[in-house]
């Protein structure tokens, strides 16, 4: 039988999903046409709730595991919980003005937001693959509807289609390999398959098929190269709001997911695997956002550029403390600046999302100067330059390459950050030396999408300028991780 002790180790899981179900009774008795609103705020509230949650769960004499070793709580888990519920609340509070601007003012968006953050929280606790497969499934079917939510766009359509077909073979190249992966070590456990793996000196090939399989399945949730084809598109068509969600909170816990399955199960297969695909994510992210007029499609390949930079700090898993120290940070630090981003993207887009282009950027300096600089200070940390979150990011994770003799791909690593600054200075010029294409000054910036800026201003400059608490926290996971 559960303990009471289990069930605080699912306590955001069950404050998200009360709120969410809660979310969808209060829609349907709300009079149609009348504002959603108060459920956004309601929601909101639900996010700062699942965040103290966590907090609480965090106590020591949680630790440890749950529901028959299916999840595990420990300083890792409490990490990952952190970043989804904190890009959970920050997409909230910009689609409080953006729905109604948009006309597709609906409460189950909310509702939508909260249930696909059970699943994330889910992935970055469980050490059951079925219960991953499970959480997974929770997480990409709310973000195939969110994807499609401007449901009189065609763009949306097509994006949240694309999602959901690929997305579908994506889950069955994962489930597959946890079928393959049992059939080779008798468990879905991943400490028994690591024990399984450890005491034999003949790994079965069936194993390296699953791993292969599963890194398929995974993959294809973080936009790493070869598995990124759909991210531009669906970045696209998406509502803004949407892609600052599924572009940070859902790869931050599939990342969980990889780094627990690279320790544990260390496999040596792992790491050309990821040491490909770090190398195909950097250069075809960085090169396909050169050529991009579209702001939202140049951060999608972006993002996969980003993905393969923390794929560097995965192949640096041979030193644990250094590779998966680097994985946390990077993953807090990209939430941060992605998220801020897409904010004032969403504060730019106008109606129907018609102002996206590179072009409708120009003289943004002039037209609102408080925008442009927000925006100027999230991309000077894409690019990774001092006093921001971006730069020690990278520092760390180039730092663990280094020190891990990884030197041709801290190399191409460096080699790549240097030409993804093209574009995103690119854009920084276009809102300073262009002449605006019309006189019209910027929408004023309203509370919930100033809010999600601010959050993610705070977060993006205090991890560039008082690092060592989070790294501090981030070094103490890897020796948890070890731990059975």
């Amino acid at each position: 039988m559960p303990t009471a002790a289990d069930y605080i180790r699912i306590l955001p899981e069950i404050v998200l999903s009360v709120w969410g179900t809660a979310v969808m009774f209060i829609e349907a008795i709300l009079p149609p046409g009348s504002s959603r609103k108060g459920l956004g705020l309601f929601s909101a509230v639900g996010a700062l709730a699942a965040i103290a949650a966590t907090i609480y769960q965090a106590q020591p004499q949680f630790a440890g595991f749950g529901f028959n070793h299916m999840l595990r709580v420990d300083h890792f888990s409490i990490f990952f919980h952190l970043i989804v519920l904190l890009v959970a609340l920050a997409t909230i509070l910009m689609s409080l003005d953006y729905l109604p601007f948009q006309k597709i003012d609906r409460g189950e968006y909310y509702a939508l937001i909260l249930l696909g953050a059970v699943g994330m929280c889910l992935m970055s606790s469980a050490v059951e693959l079925v219960l991953i497969f499970i959480a997974l499934e929770i997480s990409s079917i709310s973000s195939y509807i969110l994807a499609g939510f401007r449901r009189h766009s065609a763009e949306s359509a097509e994006s949240s289609l694309k999602y959901f077909l690929l997305g579908s073979f994506a889950t069955a190249f994962f489930l597959y390999g946890v079928a393959l992966l049992y059939g080779a070590t008798g468990s879905t456990n991943v400490f028994d398959i690591a024990a399984a793996l450890s005491n034999t000196t003949h790994i079965e090939p069936l194993a390296y098929v699953a791993v292969a399989l599963i890194f398929t399945g995974l993959g294809f949730k973080v936009a790493c190269a070869p598995f990124h084809i759909w991210t531009p598109d669906v970045y696209e068509g998406a509502p803004s709001p949407v892609v600052g969600f599924m572009s940070t909170a859902p790869k931050a816990a599939a990342f969980a997911v990889l780094i627990r399955l690279v320790i544990y199960t260390a496999s040596p297969n792992w790491f050309w695997i990821i040491w490909t695909a770090a190398v195909l994510s950097m250069c075809v992210g960085n090169l396909g956002a050169i050529l991009q007029s579209n702001v939202k499609r140049m951060l999608a390949y972006s993002s996969i550029a980003h993905a393969g930079y923390l794929m560097v700090a995965f192949a640096s898993a041979s030193n644990r403390e250094l590779g998966v120290s680097a994985a946390m940070f990077y993953s807090a630090a990209y939430a941060a600046m992605n998220v801020g981003a897409f904010a004032v993207i969403t504060q730019m887009s106008g109606s129907g999302e018609r102002f996206s282009q590179l072009d409708d950027y120009s003289g943004l300096g002039r037209r609102s100067p408080v925008l442009a600089a927000a925006l100027t200070f999230f991309l000077l940390s894409l690019i990774g330059i001092p006093i921001t979150g971006g730069f020690f990011a990278k520092f760390y994770v180039f730092s663990a390459a280094l020190r891990t003799h990884l030197i041709w791909l801290t190399i191409i690593g460096v080699a790549n950050s240097g030409m993804g600054s093209y574009y995103y200075l690119r854009l920084i010029v276009r809102m300073y030396m262009f002449e605006p294409r019309t006189q019209t000054p910027a929408p004023p910036v309203r509370f919930g999408v100033g809010m999600a800026i601010a959050i993610s201003l705070i977060a993006t400059l205090w991890l560039g300028v008082l690092p060592n608490a989070v790294l501090h926290y981030t070094q103490g996971a890897p020796t948890v991780l070890a731990s059975h």
